[in-house]
Parts: C-alpha cells; structure tokens; sequence
C-alpha cells in the first residue's frame, strides 16, 4: 500500500500514486475480458469523482454504478429525486450502465441492492471495483464482505481483507484480488485514481483531512435574510479554496453552500478582495493552514466567467460544483422576503441571467450542473423528466 498523494503537495513517496492514465494502461487487458464493472462516484463530488472515460478500459463490459455517501446529503433529501437526478446526468453523459445504486457504506442502505445485482449479472465474470481517490472504495468493499458474510463463508473468509482507509488517498498499485464468491469469480480491488482536477491535488496532505466532511451535510445560505447585503459587489471565500466574485445577481439571489464544514466562508466587498486575500490566506482563510504553507501555496489563478441563466425564480437555476469539494447552489431569488409587496413581476418576467467570477487553484475544474435536488424544499421544485414509454425502458433504474 502507498499513499496517492503527488502534484503540489511535496508529499514524499507522491511518485507512486495512479494517474488515470497509468490505471487505463493496467486496466486496459479488460476490454478483451469478460467482467463486471463496479463502478463508486461519491455524491457529495458527482462531477469531481466521476472518472468520466471509463469505457476507455471497460469496452463493451457491463458497468453497475454505485453512488456512495449518501449519507451525507442534508436532511429530508427524498433519494427518489437523487436517484432520478443521478440517471440523467449519466444519461447526458452518454454512458450506459445496467443500473444505479444509492448507497452508504456507513448506514448500509442500498449495499444488499448492490450485491444482488452483481450476483445476477455476475455471470462467472471476475468484479472489478474502479473509483477515484477517497470515493469511499474501501469502505464499500468491507460494507459488501460484512453484508455478503452472513450468507457466503468465502466472503466471511474474506472480510479479513482490510483494505487502508484514510483521508490521505491511499492507494494499491495494481488490482488485489480478493476470494469473496462462493461461486467462483474473483472481486478485484482497484488503485484509487487520484485526479489532478480535484482540490485534493493542490493542497497539502496535512490539510487533506479538512476537506472530508465527516457527518450530515448542512448548507450555508449568503445571505441568510433579507436584512443582510445583497450579494451584487461582493465577494465570497470559501476557505482558501475558492473565491467568488457576485458581479451581478438580482437583490435576493443567494447561494447555498454544501460542503466540509471545517472550511469558513466569508464575505467582503468585491474591491478589498485581493487584499483581503493576501492578508487571510492561511489564517482565516484556510486550508492551506499557517504561514508557511500560505507562503508556498499556487493561489488561485483559475479563473471562470459564469453566465448562469434562470428561466424560473422558484427554484435553484443551477449548482456550481468544485471538483473535489462540493457544490454551490445558485438560486435567483432564494432569500425569502418579509415584504408582502414585493411580487415576482418586477423581476423581469423572471428569466434572465446572473454573473459570477470563479476563482479557483490552477488546475481545480469549475463544473456548472442542474441543481441537485437535496434538502425538503427539493421536493417542491424537483420535476421528474418526462419520458415516452420506449424511454423509459432503455433508461438505466436506480435503487437504494
């Protein structure tokens, strides 16, 4: 086992984590094999962990797509409306899997789901588990032998298999594998690929911990009321990590922000940006954490311009999603009003558009997304997309 911690961190012994290419090399005979791909995104980085050319390695292999951590959604989320959000997302992204699994390795919802499926597709295939970086792969796989233990005295014998768990990425460096079926067929644990476009890559390992959220996702509303300042002028940091200039929004536009707690979010005016920066990197705004590593931090030069357009004003026009960290989410008139008078009609016939400037480390990516539908209020906004019957049929199901 070593550690896939590379790039800037100057992490020792950081040359021999697996880059999705080196992986796609190892992994490449599998195109001509006959096997079952598992395949974890956490949801909590849909876009950051979703290593999107699988098919690259897996050919015409069946591929199952596992959604860990849902445990961590906020309160009240329905996961009928996750599970629809996740199928059209992979349905947009042109890949075909047989079915999508909600799941948490902590809580074990959705893991007896996940097992079944592989055994009825299995089909004396060897099972491979492929995911990024700290996806939760470890945990899913003990999750999957605890479950399959009760029944199957392979998989119990298996259960000793304890694969490294940390914040720091840890990674094998080729596939392990692991005797788990009664039946025959092998389940290979996969090196975790660690993806230089997430935040992980840039910051340093010592940090790394702070950008795990531990417990609950809670998100945290700019502003909170319609007594605080619009955010139009104003900037936002999100720890060190990420800056958002608010160069034109509507009075109550408000983002909500979901991601690890540990990081601090603070507002200042666009103007006393750049100072604030300067002067906070490393104290207040953190991670990078102290001076020393403030003083060999990248900063953030990647910049995005984002028109975000709204065609509605009662529900999020979109989320902002950065790779490795979490999501922002946009909505055009979020702040409730305690002015009865103020109706929608002054809001332009309610589309239009908003204007953010991202900043973010160099090689960080920027996503922008349909909203997630996460907390109660999802319920009331979310549509199901409208399918015709021959849709509905070739459209991957999900389960949890």
């Amino acid at each position: 086992m070593v550690t896939a911690v590379g790039g800037h961190g100057g992490y020792p012994g950081g040359k021999q984590f697996v880059s999705a290419e080196e992986l796609r090399e190892k992994l490449s005979y599998l195109r001509h094999e006959k096997a079952l791909i598992v395949k974890l995104v956490d949801i909590v980085d849909f876009n950051g962990s979703f290593l999107a050319r699988i098919r690259d390695f897996a050919g015409a292999n069946p591929i199952v797509l596992v959604i860990t951590k849902v445990d961590l959604l906020p309160r009240d989320t329905d996961l009928n409306c996750i599970g629809d959000w996740v199928v059209e997302s992979v349905v947009r992204k042109k890949l075909n899997v047989l079915s999508v699994h909600l799941t948490s390795s902590k809580s074990l919802v959705g893991i007896t789901g996940v097992i079944s499926e592989i055994q009825q597709e299995k089909k004396a295939r060897d099972v491979y588990i492929l995911g990024s970086a700290n996806v939760g792969k470890s945990a899913f796989i003990s999750a999957m032998l605890k479950t399959m233990a009760y029944k199957d005295p392979v998989a119990a014998a298996a259960q000793k298999y304890k694969p490294i768990q940390s914040a720091v990425p840890g990674t094998t460096l080729g596939p392990i594998q692991i005797e788990a079926f009664l039946g025959g067929g092998k389940l290979y644990d996969t090196p975790g690929v660690h993806l230089h476009h997430r935040q992980a890559a840039v910051i340093h390992a010592d940090d790394l911990p702070s950008l795990a959220p531990q417990s609950r996702l809670k998100g945290r509303c700019f502003p909170a009321n319609d007594t605080d300042v619009g955010l139009s002028g104003n900037t936002l940091f999100w720890g060190g990590l990420v800056r958002i200039d608010v160069v034109k929004a509507l009075p109550r536009t408000r983002l909500t922000f979901y991601g690890p707690k540990k990081l601090s979010i603070n507002m200042v005016p666009t103007t006393e940006a750049d100072e604030f920066y300067k002067r906070e990197v490393g104290v207040t705004l953190t991670p990078p954490t102290g001076q020393e590593r403030a003083e060999g931090w990248c900063g953030l030069q990647g910049v995005r311009e984002l028109q975000i357009k709204y065609e509605e004003l009662d529900r999020p026009a979109s989320d902002i999603a950065i790779s490795g960290l979490g999501w922002i989410a946009v909505e055009p008139l979020g702040v409730p009003s305690s002015d009865p008078d103020s109706s929608i009609e002054e809001e332009n016939g309610g589309s239009g558009e908003l204007h953010l400037r991202v900043h973010v480390p160099k090689p960080v990516e920027v996503f922008v997304r349909a909203p997630l539908p996460v907390g109660k209020a999802a319920l009331q906004w979310y549509r199901y997309q409208e399918l015709t019957e021959v849709e509905e049929e070739l459209r991957p199901k999900w389960h949890y």
